[in-house]
């Protein structure tokens, strides 16, 4: 089950019903079976603060994963900075809701393991975010 929550921030996600949907769905070419997913949407404060008091991590990020899967089984917190979603889709020159999908499922595929450390890491969690960006276009 995928739940979302709003904390700090006065964003509003109307895309619940699709996206909980195309989650199950990456999980599943994943070879997984979607658990208790929670999507936090929260300001740039809040995430820092999250980043400093469970990571020891004294900076922004856009998003921070919280692993709790058991075996096949997704389970996690993607806390979101909607600040910081806004301000890399003016960098990378895309939308507000692309960049925020594509945050959305760079989580859950940290879930399912993979990284992005190194460059080839990079590569291929980019080219994942893709594929599956672009099944949620067909979902529309």
């Amino acid at each position: 089950m995928v739940q979302f929550y709003i904390q700090d921030t006065d964003f509003s996600f109307r895309a619940k019903t699709i996206t909980a949907k195309w989650l199950r769905i990456v999980a599943r070419e994943e070879n997984f079976k979607l658990g208790a997913i929670s999507v936090i949407f929260c300001s740039d404060d809040y995430i820092l603060s999250t980043n400093i008091q469970y990571l020891n991590h004294h900076y922004f990020t856009d998003i921070i994963t919280f692993d709790y899967c058991s075996g096949k089984l997704l389970s996690g917190d993607l806390f979101i900075s909607v600040d910081s979603v806004k301000d890399n889709s003016v960098v990378f020159k895309t939308t507000f809701k692309d960049e925020l999908n594509r945050v959305i499922v760079h989580g859950l595929l940290h879930l399912v393991g993979y990284d992005d450390h190194t460059d080839e890491e990079k590569t291929v969690m980019r080219s994942k975010e893709d594929y599956y960006l672009s099944k949620l276009d067909s979902l529309r």
